[in-house]
């Protein structure tokens, strides 16, 4: 499970760098739709998860635009999502960056140990924050504290207070997308289902009690925040 995580980031990864590079080279224009999923599994040999979590993250970086019943299309270069960012926004993209980096060996850890020392009661704690996010998505609400929460959960199901004390410091903003509020993603369904899905493989390996699927699990959550907001920052 850990060789599959790692491995489908890296292949999420090359089936963004080759569709950006068709998009800027002109291969891809503007209004140009993009091939279906099936066609995409085809091209790059990958599977339809991999496809999906590209798609989402060119999205969110604003390169393409689905159209609900007709597909994907490559967005209006206007309109991508960097180039909408305030000021503030722009200037926290470093320490966005390095907070991930920093979470990613943090956190990482957190959920190993949570996976071994977790008690029935903090796995549930766990599995509500979960459960909230997901109602909250449902609803159209804002999503970042049930995000935090279940961050938050990981870390004291670790039963060492420093994990607690350091998320506790960083608190809300340790979610990136509730510094960048003028980012679609930041509301957007699709995205934000993705994000909840990460979740879930976090949850399944700490409820199974495997540190090693725990730790690869965040670290893959993790790494998909830090692609997105590098792209995000070569845009500016």
């Amino acid at each position: 499970m850990v060789t599959i995580n790692r491995g489908r980031q890296r292949l999420a990864q090359q089936v963004i760098d080759q569709l950006r590079l068709q998009i800027e080279t002109g291969k891809l224009r503007q209004g140009d739709q993009l091939p279906t999923e099936p066609q995409l599994e085809a091209t790059f040999g990958v599977s339809r998860t991999v496809v999906r979590e590209a798609i989402a993250d060119l999205r969110a970086a604003g390169f393409v635009q689905p159209v609900q019943g007709k597909g994907v299309f490559v967005a209006d270069p206007k309109t991508k999502t960097g180039l909408s960012l305030t000021p503030i926004e722009v200037k926290s993209i470093p320490e966005t960056l390095e907070l991930l980096e920093f979470r990613m060996a943090a956190e990482g850890e957190a959920a190993a140990i949570a996976a071994y020392r977790r008690t029935a009661e903090q796995e549930a704690a766990i599995r509500a924050a979960n459960r909230k996010m997901a109602n909250l998505i449902e609803a159209g609400q804002p999503t970042v504290e049930a995000d935090y929460e279940f961050h938050m959960a990981i870390a004291a199901a670790t039963n060492n207070r420093f994990y607690v004390d350091v998320l506790r410091h960083f608190g809300p903003r340790a979610i990136p997308r509730g510094q960048f509020p003028t980012l679609p993603e930041a509301n957007d369904r699709t995205y934000l289902e993705k994000v909840h899905a990460e979740h879930g493989e976090i949850l399944s390996a700490i409820a199974d009690q495997d540190p090693d699927r725990a730790r690869q699990a965040m670290r893959a959550h993790m790494m998909a925040s830090q692609r997105r907001y590098r792209m995000l920052a070569e845009q500016q």
